[in-house]
């Protein structure tokens, strides 16, 4: 078989892998609403347990981006995937809610799966084709979409305790897929010289910080919305888990695929300008969407009229729609920013960024689930998104834009300024 089209292959059962291993990651977004009702979960406990794997996910990022350097990414994925396959099946036999947040820090393997992934399949493509195919392997965040797609109708069909089983099965089957029909080139290993030092050293430069910023809103918000979607859906507005999931895709499917187009903007306009223009359209969505549902009563010289104020389900899908586009923008555009300002050290510093946005989407579902016990207002997780992204802005703003352009040729080539 040719090299081109070992890489295409590669390419292929990589996305196809990452894709079930996203799908899986998200899981107790959708069967966490049973658990929750079978446990009388309040919303803080449903919110750390589906943000249980993604604490996991993000912690082993970094030895597992180390292991494929040193021992390749073709063993490294297909061990780590087969890793989970016990795990997911247990799920179906727990009982007591400590039983699902062990075994869901065992399941958050799978979201390792990107640092895996990202550098094993950049290596067989040619420097100006490696933007292309980090994308495409990117697009597995659809999993997520995936997941709203299946586990709703399988619950439906069989009850909940048969997606983890299937979910088992799947996982197993990539993997076998996986190794069948991926390769390894010893030329691709490297000596990995990163350690946990150099990681957080790291963290001496500030433009560091304002990176892991910018990716716990576009990477950690896509994770944590992703979760909590489909319970947002059937508490506000009374759906079924079907509908709820179906709806929930709506930001979840674009939020995945359009990574791709991301990288592709960001290569052609710069980091700098797609990353302002995400945080503006993110700051005017989540300013409409954390209008909380309201009624109000007026004295009138005819007598009282009440109104109501309030998102209906056609214009807040919409926004969660154009959200998820954003976000997918963003997360192309900030690894673009890595690219342009630490070309030799790359490994380590989207480590740290990668982290820091995993990290983001295990602590803003339990966020949510807080202020959602504390104010019993849904659209308090949209308030606290907005908090963030107005932090971004104004440290973008300060560090950046007031010294730049952030349309035109200027912009295109521009890197991180401050």
């Amino acid at each position: 078989m040719s090299r081109n089209s070992q890489a295409l292959s590669v390419l292929i059962v990589s996305t196809l892998g990452f894709t079930a291993c996203f799908m899986v990651w998200m899981m107790f977004g959708v069967i966490g609403i049973p658990i929750k009702k079978t446990l009388n979960l309040n919303s803080t406990e449903f919110g750390l347990l589906a943000a249980m794997p993604v604490l996991t996910g993000s912690l082993v990022r970094v030895p597992l981006g180390m292991w494929t350097d040193k021992f390749g990414g073709r063993i490294v994925m297909f061990v780590l995937m087969l890793s989970c396959v016990v795990p997911i099946y247990l799920i179906s036999h727990a009982t007591a809610y400590w039983h699902y947040l062990v075994l869901g820090l065992f399941v958050g393997l799978a979201g390792g799966s990107f640092s895996v992934g990202t550098p094993y399949v950049a290596r067989w493509f040619p420097r100006n084709r490696q933007g292309f195919a980090m994308g495409v392997y990117g697009a597995g965040n659809s999993g997520a979409a995936v997941n709203k797609f299946v586990a709703p109708a399988l619950i439906v069909a069989f009850g909940w305790a048969v997606v983890p089983q299937v979910y088992a099965a799947v996982m197993l089957g990539a993997a076998l897929l996986f190794w069948f029909f991926s390769y390894q080139d010893p030329a691709h290993l490297v000596d990995s010289k990163i350690t946990w030092r150099d990681q957080l050293s790291a963290l001496k430069d500030p433009r560091v910080w304002k990176l892991c910023q910018f990716y716990s809103i576009v990477f950690g918000g896509y994770v944590a919305m992703s979760l909590w979607m489909v319970q947002y859906y059937v508490g506000e507005y009374g759906f079924d888990i079907r509908a709820a999931a179906l709806l929930a895709a709506c930001f979840s499917l674009p939020g995945g695929v359009l990574r791709a187009v991301g990288g592709w903007l960001s290569d052609k306009y710069g980091a700098h300008s797609v990353t302002w223009w995400v945080l503006w359209v993110s700051w005017i969505c989540l300013f409409l969407l954390s209008y909380p549902q309201t009624s109000f009563t007026i004295l009138t010289a005819n007598g009282d009229r009440t109104f109501h104020i309030g998102l209906n389900v056609w214009v807040f899908t919409a926004l969660m729609f154009v959200l998820g586009i954003a976000w997918a923008f963003g997360k192309a555009s900030v690894f673009k920013y890595i690219a342009d300002d630490y070309p030799a050290n790359i490994g380590v510093i989207s480590g740290v960024v990668g982290l820091a946005g995993g990290l983001g989407g295990f602590v803003l579902p339990i966020l949510f689930g807080v202020l959602m016990d504390l104010t019993g207002i849904r659209s308090s997780a949209f308030m606290l998104l907005y908090g963030v992204v107005w932090v971004s802005l104004i440290w973008m703003y300060f560090t950046e834009v007031r010294r730049a352009a952030v349309v035109g040729d200027q912009a295109k080539d521009l890197g991180l300024q401050g």
